[in-house]
Order: structure tokens, then C-alpha cells, then sequence
């Protein structure tokens, strides 16, 4: 069933191009699709990166939405668009240094399973498409505050 969706393109698109088919950690190799994403969009200035990761996050309440409805699932782990939105919040104003890139993915991904309070409420909160995308931008949301912290102590030290 999942492979004769790819006939609709926001199937694709919510799949992470493909990535979140691949059989063990989808969610892992979403982050992936975005950590390549994020390193062609790091050079943009701030109002750009910033523009293009809502466009992409309010798309994506459609495209996962949509997704999931078709899918008959809430939250399927092959829909893996809203990991990628998550990882480009969480590197939102961060260098594109490879350490900052696996720093982020760590701590992201720490988060999108672990889930801490309030992300379970908030995907609870927004129905199909908003709670699939809300609680990836929360823990990406939650990423970026640590990162930046860790990032302004290294600039106080230096």
C-alpha cells in the first residue's frame, strides 16, 4: 500500500523523498534528508532560512496530513517530513560546521523520541497534520534553545 502512494506527489514529499521507507529508523533517516537540506540552506541569510522553514512547516501540516489520511494512520512513522522541519528549526542561526550539524541531530533526535513535556500535549492538540508537524518543531524548538545556550557559554569562554 505505502509503495503505490508514490503515484501522488505529497505522498513523496511526506515520505522525505523517500526516507522514511527505508525499514529501521525512519525517523533517524528523515533527520538525514534534512541535515543535507540544511547544509545547502545554512549560507541564506536569517530572513530566508527562516521564510523557507515555515513555508516548509506549513506545508507540511497538509502533506502529512494528507498523508497520514491516506494512509488510514495517525502518525505513521514513514512520514518523516515533519523530522525535516524540526531539524531546520533546530539549526535555525547555527554554523553549518559539522559539529554544530551533529550536535543538533543528536539532541534533535534525543528529543523527538524521548518527547518531553508539553510535546506529547501539543501533538495531541492540533489534530492529524498540526500534531504530527507540532511536536517535531517543539523538540527542534527545544534543540535550538540548547544549542544557541551552549553556543553563546562557548563565546563567553573563548
Amino acid at each position: 500500500m505505502k509503495f503505490a502512494l508514490w503515484t501522488y506527489p505529497v505522498h513523496f514529499l511526506g515520505y522525505g523523498l523517500g526516507a522514511g521507507l527505508i525499514p529501521f529508523a525512519p525517523g533517524t533517516m528523515g533527520t538525514l534528508v534534512a541535515v543535507a537540506l540544511f547544509w545547502t540552506m545554512a549560507p541564506l541569510s536569517a530572513f530566508y532560512y527562516g521564510a523557507i522553514t515555515v513555508v516548509l512547516g506549513l506545508a507540511g501540516i497538509f502533506i502529512c496530513g494528507q498523508t497520514a489520511r491516506d494512509l488510514g494512520l495517525h502518525d505513521p512513522g514513514v512520514i518523516v517530513w515533519d523530522e525535516i522541519v524540526g531539524y531546520l528549526v533546530a539549526m535555525y542561526l547555527l554554523p553549518s560546521d559539522w559539529r554544530w550539524m551533529l550536535a543538533g541531530f543528536v539532541l534533535y533526535r534525543l528529543f523527538d523520541i524521548w518527547k518531553p513535556y508539553p510535546i506529547r500535549l501539543v501533538e495531541q492538540k492540533f489534530g492529524v497534520g498540526g500534531g504530527i508537524m507540532a511536536d517535531d518543531i517543539v523538540a527542534g524548538i527545544y534543540t535550538l534553545a540548547i544549542l544557541h545556550l551552549v553556543r553563546w557559554s562557548l563565546g563567553r569562554f573563548a
